[in-house]
């Protein structure tokens, strides 16, 4: 299997939230008890029924996919390969700063348990970070790769690069100023020594840049050495439909870059409006169908 991602257009809804996922939107700290755990899963069913409900609408479910967990997933994975839908599950541990595997050494049967099309990771990497810890990771993430395509499996893989505390000083704490002027830099630094290390996605997951250029800077960065078949997807950082909307525009006219990968600028809203009462299920799911169709416009308008 080559590598890379030949499947056309990928419009990803990511709900794998888990740590802050139970603690923010249900208050819950530590491990949940049983009848806790089915709360968290029966509101990740009403956001894959607005997915369901989003194919019923016009949704093509060859480039429709999920990002679902197997802690709080439930019957959610099997909904989705039945119906055809792309299947992505995580990997990594959450909730924490360096990249752990969730189940340890037990990683791959896990994996083979669900068969996922996409084995998905979130990696935290600054090159200019902890070297120590961002070495730590490349050898933890190196493993996952080998064993992904020595079994002709998909790598996805989601790279956040948070500001280092002189970075931020160097643009006088402003985010919006690191975001613009340092940060697609340190992205494409992140990307190559990423490939330097021998860990090679098949689809990249990355942040919103607000320039074009800097958008075609990083899908030649993933594609770099005659990786031509790999792709990007654009997430929301649960940034407001504004921002998330100008991100697309700027990608997706670039070569490589194929969809996006977006959860709580879908979900959160409408699940938050649910839980308290002002929405019913039905509605709730069906803002998220619309939700998710609205990006899926915006990005084909685009291009």
């Amino acid at each position: 299997m080559s590598l890379g991602y030949s499947g056309g257009k990928l419009f990803i809804l990511a709900f794998d939230h888990r740590g802050s996922f139970q603690t923010k939107m249900f208050g819950i700290e530590g491990s949940p008890d049983p009848s806790q755990t089915e709360t968290i899963a029966d509101a990740k069913r009403l956001i894959y029924e607005g997915m369901e409900l989003a194919v019923e609408r016009g949704a093509n479910p060859a480039a429709t996919g999920v990002l679902v967990d197997e802690q709080f997933g439930s019957k959610v994975p099997e909904r989705a390969k039945s119906k055809g839908l792309k299947l992505a599950m995580p990997v990594e541990k959450s909730g924490e700063n360096e990249f752990f595997f969730e189940y340890g050494d037990d990683f791959g049967h896990h994996i083979e348990k669900f068969d996922p099309d996409f084995s998905k990771v979130l990696v935290r990497y600054n090159p200019e970070g902890d070297a120590a810890m961002n070495e730590r990771q490349l050898g933890r993430l190196r493993t996952l790769s080998e064993w992904l395509h020595e079994r002709n499996r998909k790598f996805l893989f989601e790279l956040l690069v948070p500001a280092e505390p002189a970075q931020l000083e160097a643009v006088g704490g402003d985010s919006d100023r690191y975001d613009a002027e340092l940060r697609p830099e340190l992205m494409r630094g992140a990307i190559e020594a990423i490939q330097n290390a021998g860990v090679e996605a098949d689809i990249w997951k990355i942040e919103g840049v607000d320039r074009k250029e800097d958008a075609e800077m990083l899908a030649k960065q993933t594609r770099v050495g005659g990786r031509d078949g790999v792709v990007c997807v654009l997430l929301g950082r649960g940034a407001s439909d504004a921002k998330v909307d100008h991100w697309l525009g700027e990608a997706a006219s670039v070569e490589g870059f194929v969809g996006f990968a977006i959860g709580r600028s879908i979900w959160w809203d409408s699940l938050k409006a649910f839980l308290d009462g002002s929405l019913s299920r039905e509605d709730a799911s069906s803002q998220v169908a619309d939700n998710y169709l609205r990006f899926i416009s915006v990005y084909e308008s685009a291009e």
